[in-house]
């Protein structure tokens, strides 16, 4: 992944580790950064480059806090959902791969939050030449995708959906750099990947939709606790305010995905268009929704496709690693996302 490939159409090295693939590399343990806030509680969270902290800062919710936030910078999910399992952190945002990967593992966490957005940004993409036309005439053919990763999941079940399995496709793990590269060379005939990477191989490297995630991802981030300080009366009403303010943030950035852009394209090295494109796309759609039965559903159904794959080590109940108290009255999980329209 550190490898410079292609430099003008290669993301910068901090958003290329902070995609959230399954495997945790033991080198993501996270970066004290600085804190937020005052009084005698402080909520140790666990973030990534260009992700929470960010936004809430872009929107003004980090004015006002009547307790602490110490920032911890790690470089994708699984290590922060490592660090909430072993206390380090308190809480932290992570994709809806992270937490399978970690439960089977059977770390000491609860999802507490979700969010849902449009699955537009989860893509299999080809090269606009390409006479591929729909996901069967993928069979025999490569796909590079990263191992353990959402994509992993949706190429697994859009083959599926299609009557293949993955055992029709030959299959090349690489990391999004190498795949880039892979995918910009012509070195594989599809790529399966997420955005702001569909965004950026759309405008950057002649890419094509060949199938978008829609129907068969769940389009889920999450927010996960540790147990322990979900049982702290203190650290409990702190997070309560965090995860408000974190939807207000959300709903800042639906509202004002312009500046949004600008921001997260200063923060992580992206080009403006390309940010302004997957916030459009997929990151400004997202809306903050209730961890229902459905959404357990939907990550159970997860759970279960890594484990016949044999990529987990063990079948479990999604559910157990559940913490729904903070529901209030936030939407079901499959309310619609929000959207920009058709001519965004």
């Amino acid at each position: 992944m550190r490898r410079r490939i292609l430099p003008a159409l290669s993301l910068p090295l901090a958003l290329l580790l902070s995609a959230c693939v399954s495997s945790s590399p033991h080198n993501g343990s996270g970066s004290s950064g600085h804190t937020d806030g005052k009084g005698d509680v402080t909520l140790d969270v666990g973030d990534q480059k260009g992700n929470d902290e960010a936004v809430l800062r872009a929107a003004g919710q980090l004015d006002n806090l009547p307790y602490k936030i110490k920032w911890s910078t790690f470089t994708s999910g699984p290590p922060i959902l490592e660090a909430v399992s072993a206390k380090a952190v308190d809480i932290g945002g992570v994709g809806n791969t992270p937490p399978v990967f970690a439960a089977a593992a059977k770390s000491n966490i609860k999802v507490v939050a979700a969010k849902h957005g449009t699955a537009d940004g989860e893509t299999i993409l080809v090269k606009k030449g390409s006479p591929l036309k729909k996901t069967s005439d993928l069979k025999g053919k490569s796909v590079a995708v990263a191992q353990g990763s959402s994509a992993h999941y949706q190429l697994v079940a859009s083959l599926a959906k299609a009557g293949l399995s993955i055992k029709d496709v030959q299959v090349t793990f690489l990391q999004p750099a190498d795949a880039l590269a892979a995918f910009t060379r012509g070195k594989v005939d599809a790529w399966a990947v997420w955005d702001p990477y569909t965004s950026q191989a759309l405008r950057q490297s002649d890419g094509r939709v060949l199938t978008t995630g829609k129907g068969v991802v769940n389009g889920l981030n999450f927010q996960v606790a540790n147990p322990s300080s979900l049982e702290d009366a203190k650290k409990a009403k702190a997070i309560k305010d965090y995860l408000g303010r974190l939807r207000r943030a959300q709903d800042w950035v639906y509202k004002h995905p312009e500046e949004w852009a600008k921001v997260w394209g200063e923060e992580t090295g992206l080009p403006y268009q390309v940010a302004l494109d997957s916030v459009k796309r997929t990151n400004g759609t997202r809306v903050y929704v209730a961890v229902d039965k459905p959404a357990v559903a939907s990550e159970q159904e997860i759970a279960d496709a890594f484990a016949k794959l044999k990529l987990t080590p063990r079948r479990f109940q999604f559910a157990d690693y559940v913490d729904t108290r903070f529901n209030g009255d936030l939407p079901p999980s499959t309310s619609a996302p929000r959207t920009y329209g058709k001519g965004s």
